[in-house]
């Protein structure tokens, strides 16, 4: 016998409850954790009951006890169970932390008078013994014969029983008097509101169990030892089941909490469509896909909580390892092949705006597994499945969803609250196409064949990527960056993602977990460039639409957020999605972000900065006439971001790195201010614009500024801020950006320094200093290549071409790269796929591509 013969219905029900947040779980001891004996003081527990119990006490979020009828320090001895689980005896009037209730002078009396009458009947009935609590006596008839002991129990029911200020509690052979309230259901709600638990599970046999099975409701799990009526929804027949079960519900919570089986971050894979993404493990399950806009709640957020948290797989029947998974050249296509099976996903494009959809073909000679679990709003609504002549129906939902699915022939499972839809396809016949539409109830078949949807989703990439300027060093892996690039580009606002997904950790187990599902007006403007930088200047020029629209809702440029949604709106609270256990277990799961609340102020470099490259591009592209490459509505952006600048500069921000702690007069930040005003000088000169003189005495003072309290002997490098010792990459800005120049000692210095400080191998790190939040993380990708330019612009190319080779060696099998780098566990860290990262490595290999006399 094991915990998969407990009954289907009581597993699915602890499966579910060991997905709760904070989980109390906690039982009776006699008749429950240890057999019935007839000596009481040789019932010992099981011993897989004890295990399972100091198991789960170990477990985060997680509080395991013992509610007892026996003293409780007869409970603490007999149990032997490790101080993790809480033991309460007495029926709840005494916990390990001492009494709940005061026992005065009057009761203790009454308690001696209690003790005598029971000790009397006990002599005058023999096998009938008397246990002694600290506020209670209980009668044991278990020895006794049926006749002597239904007489005694008879005798202390009409004598002290009746008495005033006794409490009486009956249970099998059994009658306890005490002279203070004593209730299993009051000790279970207590315990439950000390640990704050959202959910209790309590396993009970005797007939003073049921005041904790009365108070149990909502996601609670009563479970009922034996036979006899009982509140308790489910039942077990043995003290042995019990063990079974808390093995059982051990084993689901650990692996919730632990989130077993998480894919390696780099081996996963992005779908993309103008205004969608998704994301692949590598064994083409849908693991991350949200509707109805990337910023919005989860379908599928099986990344973040396993198959619970929703998922559509297909994998062979006859289990085995995927061969490859890889992008059709040039496309956001993705094929996963099998020895003899295949699946080719992508996002349609031809669908209505309120549509999300996700086309799937499965091809081949081998039979398929199909799993489709839907679970809208990351799973906190229950969802039933419907089958149709065509596919199938969700149903639970705020929008319509439907899965076109022909010739399928689906069974549909449900665990009270959440339906599984599962099918066996032969391939073998001709492909089966799966089509899942978000935000319609059309099962209809589409108007065009899938393979003429395809090719034109395709050629949308295809034609894209045919006409950039790629760089010579690894192009097809600048190809794949590229369109990366371009995927994370929501085309119906102009606005542009820093990732894909929310909520990756930048800790295995840690609590540094960001919703990066939004669009900063840094990393949005440095991806625009980017794309620039490779001849592609529509996506600008949607962006700099983008932000007119943002500074239209705006008192003044100064108050600009450093992030917006999709759609230029201000982002709801930070908020916690409890029900998901995380990536590997690394909670909390956020959405929102609340840094859009900070104060960075240098935001507005790199919108002026990417104004100034677009410009330069349209030149380059032949365009002739001033105002057609440096349009009016681009030099007013401008001059509102320098005015910006000229009423904040001196103030201290979060900076770049949006720490959630006091701010600090951050050198990046005064960089960018200094880059806002340069570079609006310089397109004001070249495109002959009027300017405020006062720009030019606003540009040297920065610099002044930066230069004289940014660098810091002691370290020999110029610092994260004006007030400290510590280094941060970002600082490297100061000769990125040309504020001083590259040949000035004090960057070469810098450049020792932020080596010797934050490179770690592969990769480096933003900075080392506490920055009030516990646990580590990893390199950032970014840095990494901010490093590289660094490199070529003191002369050292050869380390310069060491760094951005290993740089190119941790990008994942389908050329995609995360936010951070662990070189320790040597995996990949945080949101994926990152905009910083990929436009980096384009910037690496840009810069690599070029003589060495052009750097400079």
């Amino acid at each position: 016998m094991s915990a998969q013969d407990l009954p289907k219905e009581l597993r699915r029900a602890l499966s579910t409850v060991a997905r709760e947040p904070r989980l109390l779980v906690a039982s009776d001891y006699d008749g429950t954790l240890a057999p019935i004996v007839s000596d009481p003081t040789k019932a010992y527990p099981h011993r897989e009951s004890v295990s399972a119990l100091r198991a789960l006490a170990g477990l985060t979020g997680t509080t395991a006890a013992v509610i007892s009828g026996r003293a409780l320090r007869d409970l603490a001895a007999l149990s032997r169970l490790p101080v993790e689980v809480q033991l309460i005896g007495s029926h709840g009037s005494e916990f390990d932390v001492g009494f709940v209730h005061a026992i005065d002078n009057d009761a203790k009396h009454l308690l001696q008078e209690v003790q005598t009458a029971l000790t009397q009947i006990a002599e005058a009935n023999p096998g009938v013994a008397v246990e002694i609590k600290p506020a209670s006596i209980a009668l044991h008839v278990r020895n006794a014969s049926p006749e002597i002991g239904l007489r005694a129990v008879k005798s202390a029911r009409q004598g002290p029983a009746c008495w005033v200020g006794v409490q009486v509690t009956e249970g099998k052979a059994v009658i306890e008097l005490a002279v203070i309230p004593t209730d299993k259901g009051t000790a279970l709600d207590t315990i439950r509101h000390q640990e704050g638990a959202t959910a209790a599970v309590f396993f009970g046999d005797d007939v003073t169990d049921e005041k904790a099975f009365r108070v149990l409701s909502g996601p609670d799990l009563g479970i009922k030892v034996g036979a006899g009526d009982s509140l308790a929804k489910f039942r077990v027949d043995s003290t042995e089941a019990v063990s079974w079960a808390l093995a059982y519900l051990l084993e689901e919570r650990r692996t919730w909490l632990a989130g077993a089986s998480a894919p390696r971050i780099e081996r996963l894979t992005m779908l993309s469509s103008p205004r969608s993404v998704a994301l692949l493990t590598p064994d083409a399950t849908v693991t991350w896909f949200c509707h109805p806009e990337p910023d919005s709640a989860a379908v599928f957020a099986h990344l973040l909580g396993g198959p619970q948290a929703g998922h559509f797989t297909i994998a062979p029947e006859r289990p085995g390892l995927p061969l490859s998974q890889r992008y059709v050249d040039g496309t956001m296509t993705v094929e996963t092949r099998w020895a003899s099976l295949g699946v080719i996903d992508y996002l349609p494009h031809d669908v209505a705006s309120n549509r999300t959809d996700l086309t799937r073909v499965i091809s081949g000679d081998a039979k398929a597994v199909v799993t489709f679990a839907p679970r809208p709003e990351f799973g906190q609504v229950p969802v039933t499945i419907e089958r149709e002549q065509t596919g199938l129906r969700v149903l639970g939902t705020n929008d319509p969803m439907v899965l076109r699915s022909p010739g399928v022939e689906w069974e549909i499972e449900t665990d009270g609250t959440h339906a599984v839809a599962r099918a066996v396809v032969d391939p073998s016949k001709g492909s089966i196409v799966l089509e899942l539409r978000c935000g319609t109830e059309d099962l209809a078949p589409a108007t065009n064949s899938e393979l003429e949807r395809r090719r034109e989703a395709e050629s949308y990439w295809a034609s894209w990527a045919a006409g950039l300027e790629l760089p010579s060093l690894k192009p097809d892996l600048m190809k794949r960056s590229a369109l990366t690039l371009r995927g994370l580009v929501h085309q119906p606002s102009g606005s542009i993602l820093a990732a894909a997904t929310t909520s990756l950790p930048e800790d295995i187990g840690g609590v540094r977990n960001w919703d990066y599902r939004y669009c900063w007006l840094r990393d949005a403007s440095l991806t625009a460039q980017a794309l620039v930088s490779l001849g592609s200047l529509a996506e600008a020029d949607a962006f700099l639409g983008w932000v007119h629209q943002v500074l239209e809702t705006l008192p003044g440029p100064e108050r600009l957020h450093p992030l917006y949604t999709l759609y230029g709106e201000t982002l709801p609270p930070e908020a916690v999605i409890d029900q998901l256990p995380g990536y590997a277990g690394s909670r909390p799961v956020r959405v929102g972000n609340a840094a859009n609340m900070q104060v960075q102020l240098d935001v507005f470099g790199p919108i002026v900065d990417l104004i100034a490259s677009l410009a330069h591009a349209r030149e380059h592209k032949g365009v002739t006439e001033a105002a057609q490459v440096l349009p009016d509505a681009d030099w007013e952006l401008v001059r509102a971001m320098v005015s910006a600048v000229q009423r904040r500069w001196t103030e201290p921000d979060h900076g770049i790195w949006e720490i959630r702690g006091n701010p600090r007069h951050h050198v990046y930040s005064k960089v960018m201010g200094w880059l806002t005003v340069d570079r609006a000088l310089t397109l004001a000169q070249k495109f002959d614009r009027e300017i405020d003189p006062a720009w030019v005495v606003l540009r040297d003072t920065i610099a002044d500024e930066v230069k004289t309290k940014g660098w810091n002997d002691e370290v020999q490098s110029y610092t994260a801020a004006y007030d400290g010792t510590d280094l941060d990459a970002a600082t490297l800005h100061i000769g990125l950006s040309g504020l001083i120049d590259p040949s000035d000692p004090r960057f070469a210095a810098t450049v020792v320094a932020t080596e010797a400080e934050l490179r770690s191998g592969s990769t480096v790190y933003r900075y080392h200093h506490d920055d009030g939040l516990p646990g580590g993380e990893g390199g950032f990708h970014l840095c990494a290549a901010w490093l590289v330019e660094a490199y070529l612009l003191i002369g050292r190319r050869s380390d310069a071409e060491a760094l951005f080779a290993q740089l190119v060696d941790v990008a994942g099998p389908t050329g995609l790269l995360s936010e951070e780098y662990d070189p320790v566990a040597e995996r990949s860290l945080g949101n994926h796929p990152q905009a910083y990262s990929h436009l980096g490595l384009l910037r690496c290999a840009q810069l690599l591509g070029q003589p060495a006399e052009a750097l400079v």
